[in-house]
């Protein structure tokens, strides 16, 4: 098992606990007006300070206790949701439905393994030394694939970015599971996915005849 060095593991959380919780609560004054570049900008760096500050002084010792490192993918598309309030696109802030679905049935996997309902390993195949690379590998060419078609190409940057991280890193645990999903980037998958399901339409409500009564 090839993990990353300790020095390494700390840099990434501090890194990556700045940019999603950024991400987060840029999100949160998006439903209100989108931030300024302004607000961007002191957002990232009302976090870098926090995030940087020694020991259990730093908020990211307290949340990498509970809930250890975001996934480098997690990170690199809040990396995009960032960019995009800074340019404006929001058509950038969030993710494809089908880049979600993907996310959210591998979510379910490992909770169905790690629940032992299936019991197959998945979580622990992640640090193998020919199958967790192979994989790594064939999802790396897929994303270049998909820049050379110019295919969901931010995105496809995001994904390619998680697999170098890990193949170049081993971060930020050293199981290719945990370079592409989290907790936390599931539930976005899901609620994304949930809001593309189609509501029924309200059907109006009849409108009272404004015509006199017949008198017998």
């Amino acid at each position: 098992m090839n993990l990353p060095h300790l020095l390494w593991q700390n840099a990434y959380g501090r890194l990556g606990w700045t940019v999603v919780l950024a991400a987060v609560v840029l999100a949160v004054m998006a439903l209100r007006q989108p931030p300024t570049r302004r607000t961007v900008l002191a957002t990232l760096g009302l976090f870098a300070v926090l995030m940087s500050l020694p020991g259990p002084w730093s908020p990211a010792h307290w949340i990498g206790l509970a809930f250890q490192r975001p996934s480098a993918l997690g990170i690199a598309l809040c990396v995009l949701s960032i960019e995009a309030r800074w340019s404006g696109r929001t058509d950038r802030a969030t993710m494809p439905a089908a880049f979600a679905a993907v996310i959210a049935f591998a979510g379910g996997l490992l909770y169905l393994d790690a629940s032992g309902w299936i019991a197959r390993g998945v979580y622990p195949s992640g640090f193998g030394p020919v199958g967790a690379p192979v994989a790594g590998l064939l999802i790396g060419v897929g994303a270049a694939a998909a820049l050379v078609m110019e295919r969901g190409t931010a995105h496809a940057v995001a994904l390619l970015a998680a697999v170098l991280a890990f193949a170049l890193c081993r971060l930020p645990t050293g199981n290719l599971w945990d370079a592409l999903i989290d907790p936390f980037l599931w539930v976005w998958a899901v609620v994304v996915l949930v809001r593309r399901v189609p509501r029924p339409r309200r059907q109006p409500l009849p409108v009272a005849s404004a015509e006199p009564a017949t008198v017998l």
